[in-house]
């Protein structure tokens, strides 16, 4: 990835101006890497994966190095929706298709096993991350309720979790002050939280476990080998092993990585403070709503009571120039009512995408390892991926290999292509949406 492409959308080592930034207390800089080094392993990303790789391995009496482009938190993990999802990316039915019940239910083991990990480092660390209870999918189309509904019964059934009940059109109105929806079901066993000081929690854990982080660090290559070397502009890292968790912001630093992990953009905005009362009229539980809708619109409540709202998605490094409308669009066939509401801030990151919206999770070589692909349902999952990639090189890979089994395909087209098709697929989604 160049230099021009790196910032693209921000200054340079800066966080971007969100309400997530606005409302952290940031952590100290770290210097940049100056000489040569030498540690066990060395972890190429600051985001939820990388951060709980190194904290893990730290954790284990290993001595680790974290190289991060820009600012710890600094990508999708400060910017994104701050939703901690039950379940794969993919529906359980779907990989029960795919890959039978008892791969599906390792699976949903995994995942639940996800967020009870982000839950146990918030409370262990102390992290002031805002976390609260409860997930509400909404369903657009009339006749999808239905479904909805037997998905519940599928994962009460199947995998006797019992923390989702089905949500009628009537109980979701109650819920949420929208005519746009039908029914859903409401999840309590997943949860949302402040991305950014998820992010710098686990970043600060990291540090006070001894993991040695560099700031404004970017790999420009890594050099396979029994010592793998990492090289950067102004020093180089010689490490017994490697771990690559840059997501939707790899470049070309991993081509058969890359062929497989596509950057998306996706957007979000923060409107002024509603009232608590205007604020509950539109989520009356202060739980976290995605809706059906392919581009999927996602949206909670802040601490004070502002409507965060993401929606809308493009398909290179560079963002619009006018985020706040491009978003607000999407609130307003929610909720027609903030047609006069302010929006306070308006943001994007960039996150990484596979083909089958499943993480792409692979040991590259004896000692390299790679994580990503997460494809909007990383909070918890990347936060996962970390853990098992400190276990595949710590102590067993038995989790890590359960994971890496997933099949993940390049991108059709190549380097070339991928975007042009991909671009023609979603506006095909999005004419569906409006019909």
């Amino acid at each position: 990835m160049s230099v021009d492409v790196l910032y693209a959308n921000d200054r340079p080592g800066e966080y971007p101006d969100s309400y997530y930034h606005a409302t952290a207390t940031l952590l100290a800089p770290q210097a940049a890497l100056d000489g040569d080094i030498v540690c066990d392993v060395c972890v190429v990303g600051g985001g939820y994966m990388g951060l709980s790789t190194a904290l893990h391995l730290a954790e284990s009496g290993l001595d680790v190095v974290l190289l991060e482009a820009h600012r710890v938190g600094w990508g999708a993990s400060g910017r994104n929706g701050g939703q901690v999802g039950s379940g794969q990316r993919v529906e359980q039915d779907d990989l029960e298709i795919q890959f039978g019940h008892e791969k599906a239910l390792a699976l949903w083991e995994l995942a639940e096993d996800s967020k009870n990990l982000v839950r146990s480092l918030i409370n262990k660390h102390q992290i002031d991350a805002e976390y609260k209870s409860g997930i509400i999918h909404a369903e657009l189309d009339r006749k999808n309720v239905r479904a909805s509904h037997e998905y519940v019964e599928l994962l009460r059934g199947h995998y006797n979790y019992d923390s989702i009940e089905p949500l009628d059109l009537q109980q979701i109105r109650d819920h949420l002050g929208s005519e746009a929806y039908f029914g859903g079901c409401l999840d309590t066993g997943s949860g949302h939280l402040h991305p950014l000081k998820f992010a710098l929690g686990l970043a600060q854990a990291a540090l006070n476990a001894g993991v040695r982080v560099f700031e404004n660090t970017q790999v420009t290559e890594i050099v396979e080998g029994d010592s793998a070397q990492l090289r950067t502009a102004k020093g180089n890292v010689s490490a017994k092993f490697v771990v690559i968790g840059c997501n939707g912001y790899l470049g070309k630093l991993q081509s058969r990585v890359a062929a497989r992990v596509m950057p998306i953009n996706n957007y979000i905005v923060a409107t002024e403070p509603l009232g608590k009362d205007l604020a509950r009229s539109l989520i009356r539980d202060d739980v976290a709503v995605g809706d059906s809708k392919f581009v999927i619109n996602y949206y909670r409540l802040s601490d004070d009571h502002r409507l965060l709202f993401g929606g809308g998605e493009s398909y290179s490094y560079k963002f619009p120039t006018d985020i706040s409308s491009l978003v607000k669009k999407h609130m307003l066939s929610v909720y027609p009512q903030l047609s006069n509401c302010k929006i306070d801030y308006a943001w994007g990151g960039t996150l990484g995408i596979t083909v089958n919206r499943l993480p792409h999770i692979e040991r590259l070589s004896a000692n390299i390892l790679s994580a990503s692909g997460f494809s909007g349902h990383g909070v918890a999952m990347a936060t996962l991926a970390g853990q098992l990639c400190s276990e595949a090189i710590a102590t067993t890979a038995t989790r890590f290999d359960v994971m890496a089994s997933l099949p993940t395909w390049p991108f059709p087209g190549g380097a070339a292509l991928r975007t042009p098709l991909l671009k023609l697929a979603m506006s095909w989604y999005a004419m569906r949406d409006k019909i």
